[in-house]
Protein backbone atom coordinates (compact mmCIF):
# COMPACT_ATOMS: atom_id res chain seq x y z
CA UNK A 1 0.00 0.00 0.00
CA UNK A 2 1.30 3.42 -0.84
CA UNK A 3 0.47 6.40 1.30
CA UNK A 4 1.22 9.68 -0.44
CA UNK A 5 2.37 12.66 1.53
CA UNK A 6 4.13 10.78 4.31
CA UNK A 7 7.88 10.77 4.56
CA UNK A 8 10.41 10.15 7.27
CA UNK A 9 11.27 13.84 7.27
CA UNK A 10 7.67 14.83 8.06
CA UNK A 11 6.91 17.28 10.84
CA UNK A 12 7.33 15.61 14.25
CA UNK A 13 4.09 14.54 15.84
CA UNK A 14 3.03 16.42 18.97
CA UNK A 15 2.40 13.25 21.02
CA UNK A 16 5.23 14.03 23.43
CA UNK A 17 3.73 17.42 24.19
CA UNK A 18 0.35 16.06 25.34
CA UNK A 19 0.03 16.05 29.13
CA UNK A 20 -1.13 12.83 30.78
CA UNK A 21 -4.76 12.80 31.80
CA UNK A 22 -5.65 11.48 35.20
CA UNK A 23 -9.17 10.90 36.47
CA UNK A 24 -10.42 13.72 38.62
CA UNK A 25 -11.34 12.89 42.16
CA UNK A 26 -15.05 12.37 42.69
CA UNK A 27 -16.80 13.42 45.91
CA UNK A 28 -16.46 10.74 48.62
CA UNK A 29 -20.18 9.90 48.50
CA UNK A 30 -20.09 9.09 44.76
CA UNK A 31 -16.74 7.32 44.62
CA UNK A 32 -16.90 3.70 43.66
CA UNK A 33 -14.87 1.28 45.78
CA UNK A 34 -12.51 0.57 42.90
CA UNK A 35 -11.95 2.58 39.75
CA UNK A 36 -10.19 1.22 36.69
CA UNK A 37 -8.60 3.48 34.13
CA UNK A 38 -5.76 3.48 31.68
CA UNK A 39 -3.88 5.82 29.43
CA UNK A 40 -1.78 5.28 26.35
CA UNK A 41 1.50 6.92 25.55
CA UNK A 42 3.26 6.83 22.24
CA UNK A 43 6.67 8.38 21.89
CA UNK A 44 7.97 9.82 18.64
CA UNK A 45 10.51 6.99 18.28
CA UNK A 46 7.73 4.39 18.21
CA UNK A 47 5.69 6.42 15.75
CA UNK A 48 8.72 6.94 13.52
CA UNK A 49 9.57 3.20 13.61
CA UNK A 50 6.01 2.26 12.62
CA UNK A 51 6.02 4.88 9.85
CA UNK A 52 9.30 3.52 8.51
CA UNK A 53 7.94 -0.03 8.58
CA UNK A 54 4.77 1.03 6.73
CA UNK A 55 6.76 2.90 4.10
CA UNK A 56 8.94 -0.17 3.48
CA UNK A 57 5.88 -2.35 2.81
CA UNK A 58 5.34 -3.18 -0.85
CA UNK A 59 2.67 -1.20 -2.64
CA UNK A 60 1.19 -4.42 -4.04
CA UNK A 61 1.43 -7.77 -2.24
CA UNK A 62 1.99 -9.71 -5.43
CA UNK A 63 1.94 -13.14 -3.74
CA UNK A 64 -1.52 -12.48 -2.32
CA UNK A 65 -2.78 -11.13 -5.65
CA UNK A 66 -1.42 -14.17 -7.54
CA UNK A 67 -2.95 -16.65 -5.05
CA UNK A 68 -6.33 -14.93 -5.26
CA UNK A 69 -6.19 -14.82 -9.05
CA UNK A 70 -5.34 -18.55 -9.17
CA UNK A 71 -8.19 -19.37 -6.79
CA UNK A 72 -10.69 -17.41 -8.88
CA UNK A 73 -9.47 -18.90 -12.18
CA UNK A 74 -9.62 -22.42 -10.70
CA UNK A 75 -13.20 -21.95 -9.50
CA UNK A 76 -12.18 -22.43 -5.88
CA UNK A 77 -12.93 -18.92 -4.63
CA UNK A 78 -16.17 -18.89 -2.65
CA UNK A 79 -18.05 -15.70 -1.91
CA UNK A 80 -20.20 -15.68 1.25
CA UNK A 81 -23.01 -13.15 0.72
CA UNK A 82 -23.74 -13.08 4.46
CA UNK A 83 -20.18 -12.02 5.30
CA UNK A 84 -20.31 -9.31 2.63
CA UNK A 85 -23.62 -7.99 3.98
CA UNK A 86 -22.27 -7.98 7.53
CA UNK A 87 -19.10 -6.17 6.49
CA UNK A 88 -21.11 -3.55 4.62
CA UNK A 89 -23.49 -2.97 7.53
CA UNK A 90 -20.61 -2.70 10.04
CA UNK A 91 -18.67 -0.24 7.89
CA UNK A 92 -21.74 1.97 7.44
CA UNK A 93 -22.23 2.42 11.13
Amino acid sequence: MKIDGISQAATPLPVDNVPARFPQEAPAATKSPKEDWTSFHSDSTSVQALTTQALKSPEIRQGTVDALRESINGGQYQVDPGKIATAISISNG
